[in-house]
């Protein structure tokens, strides 16, 4: 996990809407089983796009603010942030590729 930043309700702003780079953050909980299906995907492509792209985590049980700001209903919920803007949004466990297309578009 050395390439995922795990982010709370106070960095949120700093580290994902004034980046310079795309981000892509998993809201997430420790009690989500898919969340934990989802959890080395995330990784993966946090290693395969290092340098182009920020990856995060933010737990909505310790975070619930940032949570309830993007309306996060279900987990886990990937969210893909340009520009301070949110650039795509997928809920439930997504194929890597769908995420990977949507980092591209993101990175592009």
């Amino acid at each position: 996990m050395d390439n995922v930043k795990e982010l709370s309700d106070q960095d949120f702003e700093a580290e994902v809407l004034q980046s310079a780079e795309p981000v892509l953050v998993d809201f997430w909980a420790p009690w989500c089983g898919p969340c934990r299906m989802i959890a080395p995907v995330v990784e993966e492509l946090a290693h395969e796009n290092q340098g182009e792209l920020k990856v995060a985590k933010i737990n909505i049980d310790d975070s619930p603010n940032t949570a309830a700001a993007y309306g996060v209903s279900s987990i886990p919920t990937v969210m893909i942030f340009k520009g301070g803007e949110v650039a795509d949004r997928f809920v439930g466990v997504q194929p890597k590729k769908r995420l990977q297309d949507a980092i591209d578009q993101a990175k592009a």
